[in-house]
């Protein structure tokens, strides 16, 4: 099918194949824009048939942007590297005519801690619109969090397996990650530092979670999606206003000051 599929990666050795392998199902061109990966990505992913393009990384939306214009079609399905198609994705990808380029297409995401499936306080279906024209439609120039903006999205019932944390260790180890990378992008955009703000995300977070999204009535997934979202809210708020700290320190210590 005329398709380009396009991963990001950074470090990304243990999953590049597999994304690759499942793009190349309904992709007849894979691009894999590596944010200067330190480990085996780059050769991985060439000896699986992708084209790969280095870019240091420049934010959520603008890396996922990047290799569009490098695709010789204008249809672009987009994964994460720790995503797969499930086969009723692929069936449905095939059996699309892709004759309306004002149309993209959400499917809905299944989300894994190790081999488990976790269906719970919002974690499912988690919809994501990653099929799309590049003539009307892309990623948002958002730094976190970006998604696709398209004139009109048709959510179908169709799976992406997202193999989003290896264990609970490292689900740990991602919200480290992930709130550093927040802080920056919201330092970027001129989000102030409040000393009340982390408090106040991670106690939002909890009662979205808890209540609103049925945690509290979803055993032992639904406080676990619970708990680890309100920390992630707290540490990118609590790790914003250390930017802002050490900026401040860093201009105290300036001897030309």
């Amino acid at each position: 099918m005329a398709i380009t599929g396009i991963v990001i990666t950074l470090n990304e050795a243990a999953n590049v194949a597999a994304c690759i392998r499942s793009l190349q199902r309904v992709c007849d061109e894979v691009i894999v824009v590596d944010s200067l990966s330190e480990d085996d990505t780059v050769a991985i992913a060439e000896a699986h048939g992708a084209r790969v393009i280095a870019q240091a990384y420049l934010g959520d939306g603008p890396q996922k942007a990047y290799g569009v214009p490098f695709a010789r079609n204008d249809w672009i399905l987009a994964l994460d590297a720790d995503e797969r198609l499930d086969d009723d994705a692929v069936a449905l990808i095939e059996g699309l005519a892709l004759d309306d380029p004002s149309r993209a297409y959400a499917f809905r995401r299944k989300n894994y801690v190790g081999h488990h499936w976790i269906r719970a306080a919002g974690f499912y279906p988690d919809t994501v619109t990653r099929l799309y024209n590049r003539t009307t439609a892309g990623y948002l120039p958002k730094k976190a969090h970006s998604s696709v903006k398209a004139p009109r999205v048709t959510l179908t019932s169709a799976h992406l397996r997202h193999f989003t944390y290896a264990s609970l260790s490292h689900w740990i180890q991602r919200i480290d990650a992930l709130s550093t990378r927040d802080a920056w992008a919201m330092k970027e955009r001129g989000v102030t530092p409040s000393p009340l703000r982390p408090a106040l995300h991670a106690l939002t977070a909890t009662l979205r979670k808890l209540l609103f999204k049925g945690g509290l009535f979803q055993g032992a997934d639904g406080m676990t999606v619970t708990l680890t979202t309100a920390f992630h809210a707290y540490m990118k708020y609590a790790k914003l206003n250390e930017l802002y700290e050490n900026e401040c320190a860093a201009d105290t210590d300036d001897p030309r000051r």
